[in-house]
């Protein structure tokens, strides 16, 4: 096991804590950095200022420069696998330990870990749908119909991604946006803008899972995200305990019964060691 993940008083405060509780977890980017996938706000994070819904939808050029970008990143993104962060709490919910998982992350990787119950609170990158008639398409499909109609594009070997699945693009005035072969409507990535509020049903399911839950355990999330320091508030509100795991502050860190500041792949994999033994 980590040193650093458990030779700390808080590390085993955290243990005592969760130990013979139900637990609901809310994951951030910080779950997905060992994969590969950059965090928003972590120490070395670039600054970004990411399209909005807005601007998505009532310009041309905007949806151009989005679709080139986005596609330029999606054969690295959707080929990252799930690291050993996730692989733990897909173990801790085996064990009956883990409840479910909300996830502020849109790559997948819970699902793809083994997790069961995951409530993906910003949506997915691998489904597309159709804002004009509701028509849902897997990614993969729409990529190859971008691969047909703009054979000049490539995915380069490295690219910068973005914790979304996006890649900056200069020039992007040729590209040839997809459409929905439904109604000819404009397709966007099931996932929620910057701009663009968590769908009611969505929330509603991550309360649900915290509510029935006794415990709250919060893994690689600066809390920055309002539906995150929202259902903080929630269990706060019940006085439920609180454990958090993340390098650096968080927003919630004056909430937590517990702060881990180390990296969350080492410690839940040690959480699981100690809570599923």
């Amino acid at each position: 096991m980590s040193q650093t993940a458990v030779e700390t008083p808080a590390f085993e405060q955290a243990v005592a804590t969760l130990r013979g509780k139900t637990v609901a977890v809310l994951t951030g980017a910080g779950v997905s950095t060992d994969s590969g996938i950059p965090d928003y706000r972590g120490e070395g994070a670039p600054v970004r200022t990411p399209m909005t819904f807005q601007q998505f939808l009532v310009d041309t050029e905007y949806r151009k420069r989005y679709w080139a970008g986005s596609h330029l990143g999606w054969k690295r993104f959707s080929a990252a696998s799930p690291n050993a962060g996730h692989k733990a709490l897909a173990d801790l919910e085996l064990a009956g330990i883990v409840d479910g998982i909300v996830t502020q992350n849109v790559d997948g990787l819970h699902l793809r870990a083994g997790s069961q119950r995951v409530v993906d609170l910003h949506g997915s990158m691998d489904r597309v749908v159709c804002l004009t008639c509701g028509q849902y398409y897997a990614r993969g499909g729409i990529a190859d119909q971008i691969t047909t109609a703009n054979p000049w594009i490539e995915s380069p070997e490295a690219v910068e991604l973005s914790p979304d699945g996006d890649v900056e693009v200069k020039d992007a005035s040729s590209f040839v946006i997809p459409e929905c072969t439904v109604c000819g409507g404009i397709l966007k990535p099931d996932v929620v803008f910057f701009g663009e509020f968590v769908p009611k049903e969505k929330f509603g399911e991550a309360t649900a899972l915290l509510q029935s839950a006794d415990a709250l355990l919060i893994a690689g999330s600066s809390l920055v995200v309002n539906s995150g320091i929202r259902l903080l508030e929630q269990a706060s509100r019940r006085k439920v305990p609180i454990v958090i795991i993340n390098r650096g502050i968080t927003k919630g860190d004056n909430r937590a019964s517990v702060k881990i500041d180390a990296g969350t792949s080492e410690t839940l994999v040690s959480l699981l060691e100690r809570l599923g033994a």
